[in-house]
């Protein structure tokens, strides 16, 4: 039998009583295990390229670093992520940010906020065959153009009419599903679709069109619509509840998006371990299409990706507002917050 020293036993059991009120007050200790804070993170898309930012910020472990566990989803179109966010089925999302204006404008209280804005160059599109007659926005009266039900470019398309001073009525719009829309043009079943630049060029090029030869393209952005496009938002109930986790996720996505620059392959391979069937030279090309199409605006050098000209977002918010006859006109600091950003030195301002 070992005799300890009364000096040892009441040390002992002084510990002892400190660990036992410790855990009944529901302290955490040093060292203790913690779990970490779920979230669900909705894309803007299909599994592709671009995305391997995100993907690469999850291999390498940097949510993991912040203290967070994320389940990211495919989507099913730039707008959808705006309702889904809302209605808290996913605490963050990949989508359009002016269908988040156009949510806050009719319901402030439960819209989404904009954190990390990535594409902000205007991408919208109608792609016609070279062919075509149409050759402005003028020529789309009396035709029938095609889109996805959740496509970007198709929401904006009565801002489209506004600006250009065309009669949407006169226009006929038919939806189908996003896997049909460049055979449906090809075909002639349609004389024009809706989408994003690069997601229509690297689909056609996935059916063996050429679209450099075999395309045309009516951009959003050549008559008046300088709009931003896809950002990083968040739930006002995240944002209230946890800011910590909003900005470890921010910071873990940008420093995903830095690895994702400098090697765009390692990117293309994190996706294509989560999506086997992608063709990899092809995602490679869309990656570096997005980054030079879609996100570098010339404002980076100033202000860095992820953030916004506050002047540029209040046009593109009147542009929308007035355009869609929208009931009000959310304020900036609604629709998009810098207050989770990474400082500027630590966010790319140059991306090719």
């Amino acid at each position: 039998m070992i005799t300890r020293p009364r000096s040892t036993t009441r040390r002992l059991g002084l510990l002892g009583l400190t660990l036992a009120t410790a855990l009944t007050a529901g302290l955490v200790l040093p060292n203790a295990a913690q779990a970490d804070t779920k979230l669900k993170f909705v894309l803007n898309w299909k599994y592709q390229g671009p995305q391997g930012w995100f993907f690469l910020a999850e291999d390498k472990g940097y949510f993991k670093a912040e203290g967070l566990d994320v389940t990211i989803d495919q989507g099913d179109g730039s707008a959808t992520p705006i309702p889904k966010v809302a209605s808290g089925t996913y605490d963050i999302g990949f989508g359009d940010i002016n269908a988040l204006i156009d949510f806050a404008s009719k319901k402030p209280d439960e819209a989404p906020v904009a954190v990390y804005m990535m594409y902000n160059r205007p991408p919208f599109t109608v792609a016609v065959k070279a062919d075509s007659p149409i050759k402005t926005p003028k020529d789309f009266e009396g035709r029938t153009l095609g889109g996805a039900a959740n496509d970007g470019a198709l929401k904006l398309f009565p801002a489209l009419c506004k600006i250009t001073k065309i009669d949407c009525a006169k226009v006929n719009i038919t939806n189908m599903a996003p896997n049909l829309r460049e055979q449906m043009l090809m075909r002639g079943q349609v004389e024009g679709v809706f989408g994003y630049v690069n997601t229509i060029r690297f689909s056609a090029k996935g059916i063996g069109v050429d679209p450099d030869k075999d395309l045309r393209w009516i951009n959003y952005g050549d008559y008046g619509m300088d709009l931003y496009s896809n950002a990083i938002i968040v739930s006002k109930k995240l944002i209230k509840e946890n800011p910590a986790a909003v900005k470890g996720f921010v910071r873990a996505i940008n420093k995903g998006l830095v690895d994702a620059l400098k090697d765009p392959k390692a990117a293309v391979a994190a996706v294509a371990k989560r999506e086997p069937l992608i063709k990899s030279d092809v995602e490679l090309e869309r990656f570096d299409a997005t980054v030079k199409e879609e996100m570098s605006h010339p404002e980076i050098a100033k202000i860095g990706i992820g953030d916004i000209d506050d002047a540029r977002l209040k046009t593109s918010i009147d542009i929308l507002v007035e355009a869609s006859a929208l009931p009000r006109t959310p304020a900036v600091s609604e629709v998009f917050s810098r207050d989770f950003l990474p400082p500027k030195t630590e966010r790319p301002t140059k991306l090719f």
